[in-house]
């Protein structure tokens, strides 16, 4: 059994062995009914409305990657609109023929513009001269954020580009305020705004998680932002921070996104980075069947994010640590259940919206 608490802090032997981890089973971990099979297990699948336009984009094709961008716009589907522009961009740094194709068809499109932008950071962020490559495409981002008023996505890219060249206080207020006023419960805003607060007070996580808190408190059922507070705890555990920050702060985050994350089905792409992420932070407390929980929740949906931050394999990562929830439960806490149910009180279902 692999050593799960060992793998989360500081994760550096996971990251040796993850690369060897075995990837064809053809059973799902022993005893844990609900689960697939290791092999059926997918990274980052896309759902049914980005799939396709991926597809088109591999074969040089950008007409059903405008429209798609262009009907989350229409809708107002501002947390789809960002997902699909991280997602289209991280495929476009190995193929951008298409995105070239678009932009010189259509320079003045929001959506060509925006991908454009965040291609640039993208691509920016990985360089040890990262800071100065960033402020090299600043025109790129305030020519997204110019081309439509409503959209806050642009001002997300904004965000981060402003925490990747070390802005001041009071910029990027002006940037958080812009971005408020076009959505005042963007996850995608509201997770940029974290992780600068967190560069801001040097790993000053209280602050970080008053920030989250006050956010979900504030912001319907159905927000991402309910989920913001764990992700502050989930830079506390990668951060090396858990101890310093109150347990019962931690659980109550965990708490929160178990609640979240009940309101969607099952084994769908869509909250399958959330309960990914959440799933780290419940193996970090040790709540073992909270966890398994959501790995039933999970189903084959394994995303990048937070696995690959750990690990050159992340797949092979998480399958290791679903195997070693699996035995936890199995040695620690009886027969595993068949229904996933909070540690903490309370069944968390597969849900609806």
């Amino acid at each position: 059994m692999v050593d799960t608490m060992a793998l989360l802090h500081p994760f550096n032997r996971a990251a040796r062995t993850a690369r060897s981890a075995p990837r064809h089973r053809s059973a799902p971990p022993a005893d844990a009914p609900g689960l697939p099979a290791d092999d059926e297990v997918l990274l980052d699948a896309p759902d049914d409305r980005l799939g396709p336009t991926l597809v088109a984009a591999a074969d040089g094709e950008y007409a059903p990657v405008s429209a798609l961008l262009a009907a989350t716009r229409a809708r107002a589907e501002w947390e789809y609109r960002d997902r699909y522009a991280r997602r289209l961009s991280a495929f476009a740094r190995a193929r951008v023929e298409w995105l070239e194709r678009w932009y010189a068809d259509a320079p003045q499109d929001p959506d060509v513009l925006l991908l454009r932008a965040q291609l640039a950071v993208d691509r920016a962020w990985d360089s040890p001269a990262r800071a100065e490559l960033l402020r090299e495409v600043s025109s790129l981002v305030t020519a997204a954020a110019r081309a439509t008023d409503r959209d806050p996505v642009p001002w997300r890219i904004a965000l981060d580009h402003a925490r990747g060249t070390g802005a001041g206080h009071k910029y990027f207020g002006e940037l958080w305020e812009a971005a408020l006023r076009r959505a005042p419960h963007h996850y995608g805003c509201h997770v940029a705004a974290l992780r600068y607060l967190a560069t801001s007070w040097q790993g000053s996580y209280r602050e970080c998680f008053d920030f989250a808190d006050r956010a979900a408190q504030d912001a319907p059922d159905d927000s991402l932002l309910q989920a913001l507070p764990s992700r502050a705890a989930l830079a506390c555990f990668t951060g090396g921070a858990g101890p310093a920050v109150p347990r019962e702060r931690l659980h109550a985050s965990a708490d929160r996104a178990i609640a979240f994350s009940a309101r969607f089905p099952a084994a769908t792409p869509w909250p399958a980075e959330i309960r990914n992420k959440l799933t780290y932070v419940l193996v970090g407390l040790e709540r073992w069947q909270d966890a398994l929980g959501q790995l039933r929740l999970i189903g084959p949906y394994a995303t990048s994010f937070p696995w690959g931050q750990l690990s050159e394999d992340p797949l092979a990562l998480f399958l290791k640590v679903r195997a070693d929830v699996v035995g936890r439960c199995r040695a620690g806490a009886g027969p595993v259940p068949r229904d996933p149910r909070s540690e903490r009180g309370g069944r968390v279902g597969s849900g609806d919206h």
